[in-house]
C-alpha cells in the first residue's frame, strides 16, 4: 500500500462520560451497587446497550478491596452474559481507557466501555498504598502517602519553586472552582487546617472516599452518530519514573514531559487542563513539566483536591476534559493521570472537539 493509500490510525474519541457523586462512604454500598447507576448512565447517554459495546475494560485495586480478583465482582454490573469481549487492569481507569484506545486502533471493535472505581471507605487509604514501594529498602519502612508528599513538597520549597501560601492558593482555587461541580466530595470554603505532615496542611491533602466512572469510546463516523461533539483522542501517552525515590529529583516529573511531548501536547497550546494532582504540591510540578501558562484553565472541576476515589480519579480527568469538549467550553484539552508514589506514573492525553 501506499503513502497515499495508507489511511492512517483511526480516529477515537470519547463520546460519554459518567461518574457517582463522591462521598466519604458509600458503606451501604457495594461495589457493584455503586457502579451501575453509572453504568447505565453512561450507555444511556448514547442510546447503546450492553450487547452493542465491542469492548470492556476495567480498572481497579484488589488492595482496596481486600480480595484478591475482586474485579470479577463488578463485572455483574456490566452483565457478562452474552459473552463480552473483556479486560482489566490493576490500575487507575485512565489506563484501562489506554487499553481500550489501542483496542480500537487495531479495528477488533468500534465501540468500548471503560470503568474504574475504588471504595476507599474501608480501610486506611496511607497504608495501602505504602504496597506500591520498592519492597526492600522502602516498604518495610511504612512511609505512607501523605509522607512522601510531604517529602516532595518540602522539595519545592527548598528549590524556591513554591511556598506554603501558594499551596494554600492551590487548594483554594480548587475547591471553588468544586462548587459548580455536583459530583465532588469537597467545595467552597475548606480550612487550610493543621499540619497533616509538615509543610503539607490538611487543605493540601485530597479527601478520602469512594467513588466510581465511566466513559465510552468510538472510532470513526460511529463516535459522530452517538455524539454531537465528541472529544477525540489526538495523542495519548504514558511513562514511569525510577521506581527509588532516592534516585529522583521530586521537584521534577520528566516522565510526564515526555508522556505530553508523545501525545503531541507542545504542538498547540491546549485551553483546559484536568491535572490528577491529589496534593496541591503535585500541581506545581505538573504546571511546570507540561508548560502550562497563566491562560490555561486548571481543573475546572476542582480536581482531585476535591474528590479523589483512589482507581478512578484519573479516569475522571480525562473524562471531565472530555465534557468540556462535549458541550464546547473547551476546543482542546489536556488530560493527566498518576500513579504511584510522588508523580512516579504519568499519563497524558490530548482531546480535542471539530472546529466550530
Amino acid at each position: 500500500m501506499t503513502s497515499e493509500e495508507d489511511p492512517g490510525p483511526r480516529d477515537i474519541a470519547v463520546v460519554a462520560f459518567a461518574q457517582t457523586g463522591h462521598r466519604r462512604s458509600t458503606e451501604e454500598s457495594s461495589e457493584v451497587e455503586m457502579l451501575m447507576p453509572v453504568l447505565h448512565d453512561v450507555l444511556a447517554q448514547t442510546g447503546l446497550r450492553t450487547a452493542d459495546i465491542g469492548f470492556t475494560c476495567s480498572g481497579s485495586s484488589d488492595y482496596l478491596a481486600g480480595r484478591a480478583f475482586s474485579f470479577t465482582l463488578a463485572l455483574d454490573g456490566v452483565g457478562a452474559w452474552p459473552p463480552i469481549s473483556e479486560s482489566h487492569v490493576e490500575m487507575d481507569g485512565a489506563w484501562a481507557l489506554y487499553e481500550a484506545w489501542t483496542k480500537l486502533l487495531t479495528g477488533d471493535a468500534d465501540t468500548a466501555l471503560v470503568y474504574s472505581y475504588g471504595k476507599c471507605s474501608p480501610g486506611s487509604v496511607r497504608d495501602v498504598l505504602t504496597r506500591q514501594l520498592d519492597p526492600y529498602y522502602a516498604a518495610p519502612l511504612w512511609p505512607d502517602a501523605i509522607a512522601l508528599a510531604a517529602l516532595q513538597a518540602q522539595a519545592l520549597l527548598d528549590a524556591g519553586h513554591t511556598d506554603e501560601p501558594a499551596l494554600a492558593a492551590v487548594g483554594a482555587r480548587s475547591r471553588s472552582d468544586a462548587t459548580a461541580n455536583p459530583h465532588a466530595q469537597l467545595t467552597g470554603h475548606v480550612p487550610q487546617g493543621d499540619y497533616v505532615v509538615r509543610p503539607l496542611r490538611t487543605g493540601d491533602c485530597p479527601p478520602i472516599g469512594d467513588g466510581a466512572a465511566a466513559v465510552i469510546l468510538a472510532a470513526g463516523e460511529r463516535a459522530r452518530r452517538l455524539c454531537e461533539r465528541p472529544a477525540w483522542i489526538r495523542g495519548i501517552d504514558h511513562r514511569i519514573e525510577a521506581h527509588g525515590l532516592g534516585v529522583r529529583d521530586l521537584t521534577d516529573s520528566p516522565s510526564t514531559r515526555l508522556a505530553a511531548e508523545n501525545a503531541g501536547a507542545f504542538e498547540r497550546p491546549v485551553d483546559t487542563a484536568e491535572l490528577h494532582a491529589p496534593f496541591s504540591s503535585q500541581e506545581v510540578v505538573l504546571r511546570r513539566a507540561l508548560r502550562l501558562g497563566d491562560g490555561v484553565r486548571v481543573n475546572p472541576s476542582g480536581g482531585a483536591l476535591a474528590a479523589n476515589p483512589v482507581m478512578a480519579a484519573g479516569l475522571i480527568r480525562i473524562g471531565e476534559a472530555a465534557a468540556r469538549i462535549h458541550r464546547g467550553a473547551s476546543d482542546r484539552a489536556l488530560a493527566h493521570a498518576t500513579s504511584g508514589p510522588c508523580l512516579q506514573q504519568n499519563l497524558v492525553a490530548v482531546l480535542e472537539g471539530d472546529p466550530r
